[in-house]
């Protein structure tokens, strides 16, 4: 077997595949398409971008990606799009293109493809196109710092009409097949497509890395130079996919992307939705899930400390059955997780917090954008007659794993709701955390960060103006 996907309406074939062959690499150095560039190789500039398009029903789900970490095995039954896709046959702009040619919104031009690539999928209304101009070109770096003409084209710009009936048709024949695998000199790839046939290759293939989007593990490859014997892509997986709400909470399976739980999220609570808006980039949202958030155990991962704070579990699956465990009970340690030979993260389940719950959820960066977490701190109090009656909170970036602080919510359970308590809470997070110190902060400062987010919490309750530091930190 190979990689079948559609290509302007053609479809390209490719029997012998590298599994950790990147779709940037393979655009440029075998089909000649250099519009699309490398910038950072890591999924953080943008320069990559291309469209990537999915059956949903009977249209097309396009979704702007990072060609830079994304494998070629997971373009395998969809559709792609290039800069290269937009000029007309008689050679005219396309007409995002001709705005940006207007408005000046070009400098040097490197990073210009994946700034057309981004805002024309708003314009044609892929996933994030309901998102503000800034929002969806927030993972594109203008290292000429030509924004100003960028969201000018992207705010003149309208909608695109598109007719993908003919690709809905091709991507149907594409998409009929079970298990698509590969052999590259040794090393293999798998792509199931039911939960069963994953729980069957993590039998017989027990040492294969899974990768849903990559965003994690293509870094692996492209910047840590690692060489992976046995991959198993789970992005064909409908089941792992599924969006579940009801009055006692959200289910989202594994395969869930960010940027498809963006909105279930935010419902829960408004808190969750505006953490998952600063997950990377769109193209980081529109790949990373948040299975593979949670089951590579990063302790500086954004969406664990959210959910351990509002008391989620997981669901774990092998061919043995399904266990539950509490999702902070996953994390072991660094490196570590409770996930046992042959188990894949299936789901988690997030309980809706009480109407009358004080919920905050923080995260500290370097950058307001696109960029990784010094400190992500997440507080759920339950109070009553002035009184705190319990108390979960976590913090991620404190420690070798996603972690609560038990001192700190002691120091708050069954006391006034005052800043007295609070006082004291905050210094109980000495007695929780002894953080490392790392370029993105030292240990003192993600303790007074820590600090300082408790803080804030309770200045909010209080109606007070709260700084917008947060958004846009003192380097530690």
């Amino acid at each position: 077997m190979g990689v079948r996907f559609l290509l302007d309406g053609e479809v390209v074939e490719i029997a012998d595949v590298d599994p950790t062959a990147t779709l940037l690499d393979h655009l440029r150095y075998n089909m000649g398409r250099t519009g699309t560039k490398e910038g950072c190789a890591e999924g953080d500039c943008g320069a990559c971008t291309v469209l990537v398009g999915e059956l949903a029903g009977d249209n097309v789900q396009w979704r702007a990606v990072n060609a830079c970490i994304t494998f070629l095995p997971m373009l395998d039954g969809r559709a792609l799009m290039t800069v290269e896709s937009l000029g007309c046959a008689d050679g005219t702009l396309n007409p995002l293109q001709a705005c940006m040619a207007a408005n000046g919104s070009s400098q040097c031009g490197f990073c210009t493809p994946g700034f057309v690539m981004s805002l024309h999928g708003r314009c044609i209304g892929a996933s994030g196109h309901d998102l503000p101009v800034a929002d969806v070109i927030a993972g594109n770096l203008c290292r000429c710092t030509g924004y100003g003409p960028i969201l000018a084209a992207g705010e003149e710009t309208g909608p695109l009409t598109r007719d993908d009936a003919a690709a809905v048709l091709a991507l149907k024949n594409l998409s009929s097949r079970e298990t698509v695998s590969g052999n590259h000199q040794g090393r293999q790839w798998f792509a199931p497509r039911t939960g069963a046939a994953l729980a069957e290759l993590l039998v017989e293939h027990p040492g294969a890395r899974m990768v849903a989007g990559a965003t994690d593990v293509g870094l692996w490859v492209t910047k840590g130079l690692r060489t992976i014997e046995t991959l198993i892509f789970l992005a064909n997986i409908d089941e792992l996919r599924g969006i579940e709400e009801d009055a006692k909470g959200l289910r989202l399976g594994a395969g869930v992307r960010y940027a498809d739980a963006h909105a279930a999220l935010a419902r829960l609570h408004p808190d969750l939705g505006e953490l998952v808006r600063r997950i990377g980039g769109l193209q980081v949202r529109n790949a990373g899930t948040v299975g593979g958030n949670i089951a590579n155990g990063s302790p500086i991962g954004d969406g664990p400390p959210a959910l351990i704070a509002m008391g989620a579990e997981l669901t774990l699956r092998s061919r043995e059955g399904r266990r539950t465990i509490p999702l902070e009970a996953y994390f072991l340690d660094y490196g570590k997780q409770d996930r046992k030979p042959g188990e894949f993260v299936e789901s988690v389940w997030i309980p809706r917090p009480a109407k009358d719950a004080v919920v905050h959820i923080s995260k500290l960066s370097l950058r307001f954008d696109s960029d990784i977490s010094a400190v992500c701190g997440a507080f759920n109090l339950s109070v009553a007659a002035g009184t705190i009656t319990s108390a979960r909170i976590a913090f991620g970036g404190m420690a070798a794993t996603p972690r609560r602080a038990h001192a700190c919510e002691a120091a708050l359970t069954g006391r006034p709701f005052t800043r007295a308590t609070f006082d004291d809470a905050a210094a109980a997070l000495r007695i929780d955390y002894a953080p490392l110190t790392d370029v993105r902060g030292s240990s003192e400062y993600r303790l007074e960060a820590a600090a300082s987010l408790l803080l804030r919490l309770w200045h909010g309750v209080q109606g007070d103006a709260v700084s917008v530091l947060d958004r846009r930190i003192a380097h530690g």
